[in-house]
């Protein structure tokens, strides 16, 4: 988000920042909103088992990241990222810059996937929470990397240096809004915390999660990364509540109405606008507003998501792309493959290769070129040289696969 210094902030009581959840007379809308999305989130989990189709989470990940990064300015494209996961970093010094910072956050992703499951409610909303994904996300990347702006220091001035995991010692400015003074974020922080962490779990803690991104971005409480971490403990309260099961994220909506982001978070930040709305500081119906695009939003990404798992049509579009790999890349990729792995997709299981390779119903030497052909193309994966395998999704697959999932990366492909 575009920042820039300020004297003086206008904010230095947290009272300043309510209402932190719209009142009584709105919630029933936001909350039924609420029940669906848990609802629809369960179904999606139901089609896709715990830890299966690791090649899908993995390149999900990717995905996230580059959307989170996308919104602001910062991705690197799809095909520099997988470079990057070979250890291919681009030539060009920013390029290289922005692929440590996909897969630094890809990383912390993964790590947020692990952790949410492990920790009670007040971890996840404790503020020391937010300062660890601060720091894992930015710990893992060089110093050359943390450099940011400085536009308070005078012309020419040494470069300043983003801290991973501290908070901000300066005023700053997000649009026209003056966050609060740097000396106050510990109290801001401490009523964002007991806010929302305290709120009944279920369809409260949903509608808690979507207005917490807001006023997480209404505090600012880092010089730099902000967006980058509300939009990561977003994800890892739904992960908390057990509901994204590593399929689905509110990052790819976020990105994809990019303005509508940005347009909305702004809109919250208003003042109350007269007697009827709301009795805090700030709009009422601004966060109302905010929280049913949230939600909205999320909806979307889940029914998308149960739409491209669905066994109809999977077939057929698996066919499709061993008929482009054998006609086109000619990588030694048969159609007679198809069989095995649709079984993988359907079964989301691993198996042991004789019996991969019985499924291929071809002779023995032709079964082993065929699986070390696949697993060279990606689609196939294992552990090692002799274990079991699994189906693999790599980038190229996707608009065959699981199509408009990632037109960036179907456009590489």
């Amino acid at each position: 988000m575009n920042r820039k210094s300020q004297k003086f902030a206008l904010y230095d009581h947290p009272s300043q920042m309510e209402p932190m959840l719209p009142g009584e007379h709105r919630l029933a809308p936001l909350l039924e909103q609420a029940h669906d999305l848990i609802r629809r989130a369960d179904q999606l989990s139901g089609l896709c088992q715990p830890g299966a189709l690791s090649g899908l989470r993995r390149l999900l990940r990717a995905m996230n990241s580059y959307y989170s990064n996308k919104i602001e300015g910062q991705h690197t494209l799809p095909l520099e990222i997988e470079q990057a996961l070979r250890n291919d970093y681009a030539q060009d010094a920013d390029k290289a810059r922005r692929q440590r910072l996909a897969l630094a956050h890809m990383a912390t992703e993964q790590q947020i996937e692990t952790l949410s499951l492990q920790w009670d409610t007040a971890r996840v909303w404790s503020p020391h929470t937010l300062r660890d994904i601060h720091q894992d996300l930015f710990a893992r990347l060089p110093m050359a990397d943390l450099a940011v702006s400085a536009p308070d220091l005078p012309a020419p001035a040494e470069p300043a240096w983003l801290q991973p995991g501290e908070f901000r010692q300066a005023q700053v400015s997000v649009g026209r809004h003056a966050a609060p003074a740097a000396q106050h974020l510990p109290a801001f922080l401490a009523r964002w915390s007991q806010a929302y962490g305290q709120v009944r779990r279920g369809e409260m803690q949903v509608v808690a999660m979507a207005a917490a991104h807001q006023r997480l971005a209404w505090i600012h409480p880092f010089r730099d990364g902000n967006g980058r971490v509300a939009r990561l403990h977003s994800q890892l309260v739904l992960c908390h509540l057990g509901l994204t099961n590593g399929l689905w994220s509110p990052l790819r909506g976020f990105a994809r109405t990019h303005d509508r982001y940005y347009a909305m978070l702004a809109a919250a930040d208003e003042p109350r606008a007269g007697d009827l709305d709301g009795r805090g500081n700030l709009t009422e119906h601004g966060l109302e507003q905010w929280i049913h695009y949230v939600l909205t939003l999320c909806r979307d990404q889940v029914d998308f998501m149960a739409g491209v798992l669905a066994l109809d049509g999977m077939k057929e579009r698996m066919a499709a792309c061993l008929h482009f790999e054998e006609q086109v890349v000619k990588a030694g990729v048969r159609t007679e493959s198809l069989r095995a792995l649709h079984y993988l997709f359907a079964t989301q299981s691993e198996i042991d290769r004789a019996d991969f390779k019985a499924m291929l119903g071809l002779g023995d030497r032709l079964a082993t070129a065929q699986v070390s052909a696949l697993l060279k193309r990606g689609l196939l994966e294992s552990d090692s040289p002799h274990g079991r395998l699994r189906l693999g999704v790599p980038q190229h697959t996707l608009r065959f696969y699981f199509p408009k999932l990632w037109p960036e990366a179907e456009a590489q492909g």
